[in-house]
């Protein structure tokens, strides 16, 4: 005798050999005996063999109709045996049961299963839901072969390029378009980037970039709600200085401006000023909704995404022949030791006599003008001289705590982007296309103006940072441990020092209209200014603030994108140029791994060859190529160069080491393996490089 018997869903048949009162022995075909409940066996029969037994049975179910079977089906619950009797007649053989209790058994749409052997019909609106969900899938699955058909042949569907973005960075595994790429990736033996772009999905590597940065942190758009900036409430007592910025041509968000008083006198005034939206935005309204959606600024060559809409800017920015509201520092240092010997803040009007551009006065402002050696035939001449002498004084304490000096031997770059004949120059109202020719100009890296303006910004950050904690006021402060490698800046809501910086407490609070921390840590500035001993009642944000905290940890992530989305763009431009110009050598220096840097260009690359090579060692570079997808350039060592290179200047702010050098790679989210299962962008205040500027 035989049996047919259910092995965990899955229906085995052998000899019975032995059979007890709660389970049977049986021999499998390959003479193997398994020890099987009495429950689980349901069927017993003497012909024909098992083997031969199963394959009828398994060909005579592909055969019945599951409507009909359903339809001649008992209310109640009923066996398989019974089912196939009403079905094939009432004589039915173990055949024809083992076909019905196979059919049952993979149709749950149509019966449940009420156990071993026993199933009861489901009803009728559950079986026709079920219909509809399984004719989905087999269309989605038609769909999906059509699709990755199309894509393997070189041809993008359309649902996929608009999804595009989705399928490669963040991917719903469970859509067809998403499952359409893996199969067709796994097909042609392509990676889906390389695949997608084959099949013309990406219109060019500049769109491409772009627009995964704005699929990532602006999925609905770069435009703002309409904003009505608020007045600043009250009268501001107007200050008697003559203050002067110092900024790009392109910079739009002038944050900040010096004044200089007292000179000849002995005892001078330092004059630090800087907008002060904060006396008009309040916490929660709909400018500050806006600005803490964004928390920065976006920079990139020959474009920029700012923090809050023009009109906002325009109405505290510092322009010059406007008293502007401000949050000053006043700054008392003797004249002839530059020591300081005190400080004070005040809310007020500040008129603007000048905004000053660096990059049309670099080559006047040099440090022989400025020290008196050669011509100074520039405005504000003395009180330039004044703060470059105090930016040097300042730099070299600084160096005294932080143990090592600071040199700045690499350049900045700057991108100029010139559009193509026939489109106008004028780019304020449209974002490049990739189509423009890259300029890269070089700018000398602790240039005197910007010393001047990155040492007045750290020594105001530093001061209002400690006054903070002197009134028991929170404020979001930047801290580095120490300069050993590995140890990173970090943000948190009490004073530690900053060990990069080389100052007791450093906070950001001189760019309220490009970053929100800095918009934030005004506000509680001018509660201390406003309310002095009892700030810490008055202050938008207490100790412990969970929404401090909240916009400590948003706005960390935020701007570690933004400064990557920067330094991948900058990249792109970069191979652009090299591509632009026929670029095919290029000298470098190596650092580490394989890695070295380009000594004409803001570009660090694999090298193939350098491995062993001692850092520092000059190398010549033969440009294979380009991915400006990938954003890799491909080279070659040509040979070895004699002269050394120079020492390489220390990590900067947010550097330790070579790390934050490293070449810019496309991560991708979408997986085709499932187919078998400070940073930047800095702001020209602190030290670091500064803003691409707008073409």
């Amino acid at each position: 005798m035989y049996v047919l018997f259910d092995d965990a869903g899955k229906f085995l048949a052998g000899r019975l050999m032995t059979e007890a009162e709660s389970s049977v022995q049986v021999e499998m075909d390959s003479g193997k005996r398994v020890k099987v409940k009495a429950a689980h066996v349901l069927l017993r029969f003497e012909a024909p063999r098992p083997a031969e037994l199963l394959a009828r049975a398994q060909a005579l179910a592909a055969e019945i109709d599951l409507d009909l079977a359903w339809t001649f089906a008992p209310e109640g619950d009923f066996g398989f045996a019974d089912l196939a009797r009403d079905y094939f007649d009432a004589s039915a053989g173990p055949e024809q049961q083992a076909a019905a209790l196979l059919r049952l058994f993979e149709a749950p749409h149509y019966f449940r299963r009420a156990g071993k052997g026993v199933f009861r019909k489901a009803p009728e609106d559950i079986v026709k839901a079920a219909l509809l969900g399984i004719e989905r899938k087999r269309l989605q699955a038609e769909q999906i072969e059509a699709w990755a058909t199309a894509l393997a042949a070189g041809e993008c569907p359309p649902p996929v390029r608009e999804q595009i973005y989705r399928i490669l960075f963040r991917p719903d595994k469970n859509t067809p378009e998403y499952k359409a790429v893996v199969e067709a990736s796994r097909r042609a033996v392509r990676s889906p980037l390389d695949l997608l772009q084959g099949a013309g999905a990406i219109d060019s590597p500049y769109q491409f970039h772009w627009r995964r940065f704005l699929f990532e942190q602006f999925p609905q758009g770069t435009g703002f709600p309409a904003l009505q900036a608020p007045d600043v409430a009250g009268d501001l007592p107007r200050a008697e200085v003559a203050a002067f910025s110092i900024d790009d041509s392109s910079t739009t968000e002038i944050d900040d401006a010096l004044s200089v008083r007292g000179l000849g006198t002995g005892t001078v005034v330092l004059g630090i000023h800087i907008a002060a939206p904060g006396l008009a935005i309040a916490p929660d309204s709909p400018v500050d909704k806006v600005a803490r959606d964004r928390l920065s600024t976006v920079y990139m060559p020959g474009w920029k995404i700012t923090m809050l809409p023009d009109e906002v800017v325009q109405r505290y920015t510092l322009t010059e022949g406007r008293d502007c509201p401000a949050l000053s520092l006043y700054v008392t240092l003797d004249e002839a030791t530059l020591e300081v010997k005190g400080h004070e803040s005040r809310i007020e009007r500040v008129p603007i006599a000048a905004n000053l551009r660096h990059d049309l006065l670099d080559e006047a402002v040099t440090e022989a003008s400025l020290t008196g050696q050669a011509p100074a035939t520039y405005p504000f001449a003395t009180e330039l001289a004044f703060c470059f002498r105090l930016a040097q004084a300042l730099k070299a304490r600084r160096e005294v705590v932080r143990g090592r000096p600071e040199t700045f031997t690499r350049p900045d770059y700057s991108f100029k982007l010139q559009p193509p004949a026939g489109r106008s120059t004028e780019s304020e109202d449209t974002p490049p296309d990739g189509s423009e020719t890259v300029l890269i100009g070089v700018r000398r890296r602790g240039a005197p103006l910007d010393l001047i303006v990155s040492e007045a910004m750290i020594l105001a950050n530093s001061t209002w940072g400690g006054w903070l904690a002197e009134r028991g006021v929170p404020g979001i402060y930047r801290s580095q441990a120490s300069l050993a490698p590995g140890i990173k800046v970090r943000m948190g809501t009490r004073p530690a020092p900053h060990a990069g910086m080389g100052v007791a407490q450093y906070t950001w609070a001189t760019s309220p209209l490009r970053r929100y921390v800095d918009l934030v840590n005004q506000w509680q500035i001018i509660a201390c200014v406003r309310h002095g001993a009892t700030a810490a009642l008055a202050a938008p944000f207490k100790p412990k603030d969970a929404a401090l905290l909240s916009v400590v940890s948003a706005f960390d992530a935020t701007y570690t994108a933004y400064a990557d989305f920067q330094h991948g763009i900058e990249r792109f431009w970069t191979l652009r140029h090299v591509q632009q110009q026929g670029l095919q050598t290029l000298e470098a220096a190596v650092m580490k791994e394989g890695l070295v840097r380009a000594e004409a260009l803001p570009l660090v690359f694999r090298l193939p060859g350098t491995e062993s090579l001692p850092r520092g060692t000059r190398v010549l570079a033969r440009v294979v190529g380009a991915d400006l997808l990938t954003l890799e350039l491909h080279a070659q060592l040509a040979g070895t160069l004699e002269a050394p290179v120079a020492a390489g200047e220390a990590p900067a702010e947010d550097e330790t080491d070579d790390e934050a050098e490293a070449p810019a790679t496309l991560a991708l989210a979408i997986d085709v393996s499932d187919a078998a299962a400070e940073g930047a962008p800095p702001d020209g205040n602190d030290p670091g490089p500064a803003p691409a500027p707008v073409a």
